[in-house]
């Protein structure tokens, strides 16, 4: 999509995939190596009744499908940060995730050269529990004028 496609209020629909425990482990062995996302026999007897996924694996998906879905062959040109990060449920392995955005605001910058987008990701699995809130900001490099 492009810059000027994008309205406050509009609802989004970026996609869906799922994810694997290879995956899952993969990920925490590398960057997040703590026991509940790479140990399934010790995740299981815990509180969390088996593995987990890291929430950086679980952001790392809903990019993925907002990178594919919506910014593919956009103007985006990235992000200055986030304001909320929020895992209310684990993400679980064989769990298949669809991701819905909310164009929160959109404005152009004081330059004119950059458009603004502040929108909500919310990443719920099929059976309905939601396992990552997210409110970001998105830049978009505008087209010179002229």
């Amino acid at each position: 999509m492009k810059f000027a496609e994008f309205q406050p209020g509009m609802i989004l629909n970026a996609g869906r995939r799922s994810v694997s425990e290879q995956e899952i482990l993969d990920f925490a062995r590398r960057y997040d190596p703590q026991w509940f996302h790479t140990d399934p026999e010790r995740a299981a007897a815990s509180r969390w009744q088996g593995l987990i996924s890291s929430g950086w694996l679980t952001c790392s998906i809903a990019m993925q499908l907002l990178a594919t879905h919506l910014l593919a062959d956009s103007e985006s040109i990235g992000s200055p940060g986030l304001e909320q990060v929020k895992w209310p449920n684990p993400l679980r392995p064989g769990d298949e995730v669809e991701l819905v955005v909310e164009v929160l605001q959109t404005r152009v910058s004081g330059s004119g050269k950059v458009g603004i987008v502040r929108w909500r990701w919310i990443l719920t699995t099929l059976a309905g529990v939601q396992v990552l809130d997210i409110i970001g900001t998105s830049l978009f490099e505008l087209a010179a004028a002229g």
